[in-house]
Parts: C-alpha cells; sequence; structure tokens
C-alpha cells in the first residue's frame, strides 16, 4: 500500500456517520445469520468413504489416512502446496504455516476432536528439509509422495494424472471464467476434512480459493479498514489502492469462489 494516499472516504458529520454506521450493522448482523445457517448446512452434510489405500511419508516412515487422526474423531488436512522450480512451500501456505499452524491454535482444535495436519505431494525429505528453516513449526507435516491424494482431491492439477476440476468446476467452466491452461497446472489453495469412524475413514468437506479465507486471520482485520484487502477483484472507490501484494502472497490470479 502506498505510504501517501490519494483518495479518501467521504467526510461526514457523527450523526451522518452513525446513521450509516447503523445501516452497515444491520446488513452485518443479516451477514452474521446467514453465516452460521450456512455452518449449520455444513454440519448436515453427507460423508463418502475413502475406499482408496493412499500411502503417505513421515518422520517415523509410513503411514495411512487413518494413522493421521492421532486418535481423534476428526482430521483437517490443509494441502500444503509445493513449488517444484525451486522445491520449497509456496509463499501463503508458508505464511499460513506461521500464523494459524502454531501450537495454541492446534490445541483448540485438538480439544474439539479435531487434529490438523499438512500434506504436499513433494518427496518427505524435500519437506523436512523446508520445516528445517522454520524451527518454531511443530504440525504435522506428511508427503504423499506424489500418489492420487492430491489429484483425487483437486488440489494438484495435470491432465496426465486426472482430469481438470478446481473449486466444483470443470475444465470448461474454468475456461469461462478466465483461467487459461498455462494456470492451470501444479498445486492450488485447497482444504479437506475427514471422519474417522473405527478403523474407517470418510471424507466431508473440501473447500478451495477464497473458501479459505477463514485461514488467513489478516483479512478479517483488513476487511474492517477502509482500503479493504487491497485485491483488485474488490468492489472498491475509484482510487483506492488496489492490486498490492501482502507480505509473501501474490494477489494477481483470477478471485473464484
Amino acid at each position: 500500500m502506498p505510504t501517501t494516499l490519494t483518495e479518501y472516504p467521504d467526510v461526514a458529520t457523527r450523526e451522518e456517520w452513525l446513521a450509516a454506521r447503523k445501516k452497515l450493522l444491520a446488513r452485518e448482523r443479516e451477514v452474521t445469520h446467514l453465516r452460521d445457517a450456512v455452518n449449520a448446512e455444513r454440519r448436515r452434510l453427507p460423508m463418502v468413504k475413502v475406499d482408496k489405500d493412499y500411502v503417505f511419508e513421515g518422520p517415523d516412515g509410513d503411514l495411512r489416512l487413518v494413522d493421521m487422526f492421532e486418535g481423534r474423531p476428526q482430521l483437517y488436512i490443509h494441502h500444503f502446496m509445493w513449488i517444484d522450480a525451486i522445491d520449497e512451500g509456496c509463499p501463503s501456505c508458508t505464511m499460513a504455516a506461521d500464523l494459524t499452524f502454531t501450537e495454541k491454535d492446534r490445541a483448540l482444535v485438538n480439544a474439539k476432536g479435531v487434529t490438523f495436519a499438512a500434506v504436499s505431494r513433494a518427496p518427505y525429505a524435500s519437506i523436512a528439509r523446508y520445516k528445517g528453516k522454520h524451527p518454531e513449526w511443530t504440525f504435522p507435516w506428511y508427503s504423499s509422495r506424489d500418489n492420487d491424494f492430491s489429484y483425487d482431491y483437486h488440489v494438484t492439477l495435470d491432465p496426465k494424472r486426472a482430469p481438470i476440476e478446481y473449486n466444483y468446476r470443470s475444465l470448461d467452466d474454468l475456461h469461462a471464467a478466465g483461467f487459461g491452461d498455462d494456470v492451470l497446472r501444479g498445486d492450488w489453495p485447497g482444504a479437506s476434512v475427514f471422519v474417522r469412524r473405527g478403523d474407517e475413514v470418510f471424507h466431508t468437506y473440501s473447500a478451495f480459493a477464497r473458501g479459505l479465507d477463514h485461514s488467513a486471520p489478516g483479512y478479517p482485520f483488513l476487511d474492517l479498514t477502509p482500503y479493504g484487502r487491497q485485491e483488485n477483484w474488490e468492489d472498491s472507490p475509484a482510487g483506492w489502492p488496489q492490486g498490492v501484494d501482502a507480505v509473501g502472497v501474490p494477489m494477481d490470479e483470477p478471485s473464484d469462489r
């Protein structure tokens, strides 16, 4: 964001501001109740049994999806994107790990019967090396060893491995939304949720793109500021700063939710 601004919100009296604020508050309350209703619907989604026997690798060797639960009934997997060209994790996932994969965050979800884990398709040796650069990271992080897992859950795009699909959109839908074949490759943002019933594992939910806003704690703060997230897709007044990168997070990709 530039240090010198050229455009500012309209100046109003306190009474005018209060009237506008109360009008917005009514809309905010609508959003809160709608979010509660959507969350209630999410809790009523059916689940699908995971029949494929995925084998992963961690610090103690091979493991399977059921092992990642660590005895808890629920599992939240962050699909940690990997940049092959530099053999490192992506900047946005790295920032998310710094901010939200902490021991205190995980203690909160653990207490509710949820285990958090990250999965990448990179070899475990690469994951361990990258994690070693961040000694504060203690979250479980496993390698799928480029098995079908990330392709089946549509967070790695490669037409040679699986038909292209992202955020529940087909390739034709993605083309229509402005995504070219040149960008529909490699790892894309996503998270998946699973439930364990004994030794059986079921898939209950996956979210992609802006469906992961909850995992970036800075966004709710930015949404309360006059200039917002400063991303190109936002509906902001003329002259508002936009297209500005957050620290380590490029924002020039098409918005998709």
